[in-house]
């Protein structure tokens, strides 16, 4: 079994199927997952392949199952779905599932025309009983007036009727004889229904054609009328226009069928309009009943299949994958054999092999399946063995680049390393814990989280990474211990080792605004017990103490990690078997590391543990104080500068002196090595391949004999070619490459590495900085915001804090854990991606990818947002 270390070891295989078997083993073997198939018919097109007929059925009663789930849906009826997986069913019984789909899909698109159909004639008898009802009361309403014109008449008053009582009278139409008033007009009209909103313009374009010669009356319908295509609720109005002339009859009913109104037949006594409400009533009736059985039987159509549909799509699916692998394989010349090719883990031949067996019998054949194991040149994918917990790690990986096959995999160390560079820039154990709680609520709720299915992009992305925050939150809870930060304060938890010195009393210190601590008479002998101490919180100089400290451990830190990836190289080196780059490229680089970096870090310890404040006899002199400690980076310059060193602390000048006797002597010897240490790295290599390659051709490397058959000929040339491979296997990669080229990539690593030394330490500053740029945000947040609540008195303060306590918890989850988390999150992947992964990790592979029907059915559900 493979580890997280390194890759697992992958081969390429060929698998010969029979063809009434090879439905079940490749069934099989996506229910396995192992197994990668290649495509051995690139140059023929998806509609050219053997097994395109099954897939077009396949996508057929995808069609159908869509159909079905888009009217549960529209429903509004829970869709079951147990989280079950069945099996891929047999290839003889995918028939039985087109049949049952298809008498669902037919049963259902009736009952859907039927009720539409019916729903259609339930609208018209609706909007024909509205339009019965307005239009009698319209009548009846003229009626009214006709009655007040005649008794006006009888008065004597004739001379005083309203002049628009007079247009209407002589206007409407009724009783049982067409008439007007005076014999002077004989109009007729149209009834009929029309969307609410279309009503200002029909009544524009209306009088506008037919010139005012048309007398319109509208009501509105006061209940809502579903639309029968679109389900959709609309405002409805009766609509009752007046003409003279079968003319102006055309035009109307033209404006009308352009606004969409429907028009109804309306019958012009009192009596056939009574009678013609009665039986549109009873009608009405009979459709109620009629629709609401069949709304009842739809409704049964569909709570029987959204019991089954979602393992009806799992196994539809499966199907198609099935047969979109299948499509992927040769056919032998006697069409009874499939013959494909795949890459699959050596560890788990046994169980591919387990799995064709069981396809085999399952399919009732009785000739087995055949595995065997391929020589090729070809590079195998990358597979690395994750769970719940190292996936998100090495998900980190490999968005910067998949690691090349069997190379050392860096999220074996990505686990503790990254979580680790966080925290120092994160380091503070409040905002720590309320990380760690967070991610700790998601990994405990992770069932119920997981089937509740929530596909919010945003939650998926924290859930995804609960681990990672998980151990950000733990480590830079660590940290905040070590810097003794929470929330910007420090904790005094084993008391400090900073104390006031006796001669001052208590009224010399109440009335001093600051005091100044001699270390050498207000420290005790022993140090805070763990991390910083809190005296540092509120000293004035506390910007100056922490910068220095923070600066020197980024240094240390982002040194060692560098080397670290260095020796990894190593691993990479001996397990390829590349002596060459061990000599040429390891030796040098780390000689480099050490002799500069290495050594600038043992001079920072050195500094920390020799140099105190108080004075001490020391091999270089006597040391006076911390005031004459020598400086780190003079020191440095003075490194590259062969400058001479003093010894002793006499001068003004003392930060200047020698750190140990024989400095200089040995600083001179570490630059020479590391300036030798490039042009190794960059002619050695390309001469000994050069050499390599002369050697080869002057002792004639591949030579076959004529007198050897072609069965030895050809046993020898694959026996040169593997113990090649294995004896010089740092030369293979440049097998294709002149010299000048070889020259060229070696020259590139050589500066690469040499300036990236210099700017990846540099770059780890970046630990330092955002470390500074938090806490200097918490102190703010803590003297700007929380500290005002402290200033208000009775129920105002009281309530002035509450809602400032409340103001500084959403601007701490906001800006310090949310917008700085992401700051140091996003600055750890740039330290690993580069100055660490850099040193060792080529990163040119590519995943492998099975074939398995978990994934298949994963990326399916994402797709359909379920």
């Amino acid at each position: 079994m493979g580890s997280l270390f390194r890759s697992e070891e992958m081969c390429r295989c060929q698998l010969f199927l029979q063809t009434e078997a090879s439905y079940a083993c490749v069934s099989e073997l996506g229910e396995l997952g192992l197994v990668q198939f290649r495509d051995l018919n690139p140059d023929v097109t998806a509609f050219q392949r053997k097994f395109v007929n099954e897939i077009r059925r396949c996508d057929e009663m995808e069609r159908k199952l869509r159909f079905l789930e888009k009217e549960i849906k529209k429903d509004r009826i829970p869709i079951l779905d147990t989280s079950e997986n069945p099996d891929a069913p047999l290839a003889r019984e995918m028939i039985d599932l087109e049949a049952t789909f298809e008498k669902l899909d037919n049963e259902l698109r009736e009952v859907n025309m039927n009720e539409e159909m019916l729903k259609k004639n339930f609208l018209e008898l609706t909007e024909l009983k509205h339009i019965l009802r307005k239009t009698q009361a319209f009548f009846d309403e003229q009626e009214n007036i006709q009655a007040m014109q005649s008794l006006h008449a009888n008065d004597g008053n004739l001379g005083q009727v309203n002049p628009a009582l007079e247009y209407d009278g002589e206007l409407i139409v009724t009783g049982d004889h067409k008439e007007s008033f005076g014999g002077k007009l004989n109009l007729d009209f149209v009834v009929g229904v029309i969307l609410r909103e279309r009503i200002p313009a029909f009544e524009r374009l209306l009088w506008r054609a037919c010139r005012g010669n048309v007398f319109l009356k509208q009501a509105e319908i006061t209940e809502s009328l579903e639309d029968p295509a679109t389900g959709d609720l609309v405002q409805k109005s009766v609509i009752l226009i007046f003409f003279q002339g079968e003319q102006l009859k055309s035009r109307v009913k033209k404006i009308c069928e352009g606004f969409r109104a429907t028009l109804y037949p309306c019958p012009e006594t009192p009596q056939e309009r009574r009678e013609m409400a009665i039986g549109v009533m009873t009608r009405i009736e009979d459709l109620k009943t009629v629709l609401g059985q069949t709304q009842d039987h739809r409704h049964r159509v569909l709570v029987a299949a959204a019991k089954n549909i979602r393992i009806w799509f799992t196994k539809v699916r499966k199907i198609k994958s099935i047969y979109h692998t299948l499509n992927l394989f040769n056919l032998d010349v006697t069409q009874k054999c499939l013959i494909a090719e795949c890459w699959c883990p050596v560890a788990d031949l046994d169980k591919i092999q387990l799995a064709l067996k069981r396809g085999t019998e399952e399919s009732g054949s009785s000739v087995p399946s055949i595995l065997n194991r391929m020589y090729t040149t070809e590079a195998p994918p990358t597979y690395n063995r994750t769970n719940k917990f190292t996936a998100g790690f090495q998900n980190i990986v490999d968005a910067y680049g998949v690691a090349s096959y069997r190379e050392v995999n860096p999220a074996l160390y990505t686990i503790i390393t990254f979580p680790f560079l966080f925290a120092i820039m994160f380091g503070d154990f409040g905002h720590g814990l309320i990380m760690f709680l967070f991610a700790l609520f998601l990994i405990v709720k992770e069932k119920q989280l997981i089937a509740r299915k929530i596909r919010d992009e945003v939650f998926n992305i924290f859930f995804g990474g609960r681990y990672i925050i998980f151990l950000m939150g733990l480590f830079s809870m660590y940290t905040g211990i070590v810097y003794n930060e929470v929330y910007a304060k420090s904790v005094n938890i084993f008391g400090s080792s900073w104390v006031i010195p006796p001669e001052v009393d208590d009224n010399v210190l109440a009335n001093m605004e600051k005091i100044q601590l001699n270390p050498n008479t207000s420290f005790l002998d022993h140090a805070y017990a763990y991390g910083i101490d809190p005296a540092w919180n509120i000293a004035v100089n506390k910007l100056n103490f922490l910068n220095s400290f923070k600066m020197k451990m980024s240094v240390i830190i982002g040194v060692f990690q560098m080397i670290f990836g260095v020796v990894l190289s190593l691993f990479n080196y001996r397990f390829f078997n590349r002596k060459l780059d061990i000599y040429t490229m390891f030796i040098p680089q780390m000689l480099f590391m050490c002799c500069i970096f290495l050594y600038l870090c043992i001079l920072i310890i050195y500094k920390w543990t020799a140099f105190s404040a108080a004075p001490a006899d020391m091999a270089v002199g006597h040391y006076p104080g911390s005031h004459c400690a020598p400086s780190l980076l003079i020191g440095l310059i003075f490194m590259f500068m062969f400058q001479q060193r003093n010894y002793g602390f006499a001068d003004s000048k003392c930060v200047t002196n020698a750190f140990y006797p024989g400095q200089v002597g040995f600083e001179q010897f570490l630059v020479v090595v590391a300036v030798l240490c490039a042009p190794t790295m960059l002619f050695v290599k390309p001469y000994l391949i050069y050499r390599e390659r002369k050697n080869r051709l002057n002792d004639g490397h591949i030579a076959i004999h004529a007198d050897m058959n072609s069965d030895d000929a050809e046993a020898v040339q694959i026996k040169q070619k593997a113990s090649s491979s294995t004896s010089a296997g740092a030369h293979d990669e440049h097998d294709d490459m002149n010299i000048g080229e070889i020259f060229i990539i070696q020259a590139i690593h050589t500066i690469e590495f040499c300036l990236g030394c210099i700017s990846h330490t540099a770059s780890y500053l970046r630990l330092w900085a955002l470390s500074l740029a938090h806490a200097q945000l918490s102190e703010v947040l803590w003297s700007m915001v929380l500290r005002i609540a402290f200033g208000f008195q009775g129920y105002a303060g009281a309530i002035a804090v509450y809602l400032i306590v409340w103001a500084f918890g959403m601007l701490t989850i906001c800006i310090l854990v949310l917008m700085e988390g992401l700051s140091a999150f996003l600055h750890a992947l740039r330290l690993h991606w580069v100055e660490f992964q850099s040193k060792f990790y080529t990163g040119s592979g590519y995943l492998f990818t099975p074939f398995s029907f978990d994934v298949i059915l994963e990326q399916a559900r994402i797709e359909d947002g379920d």
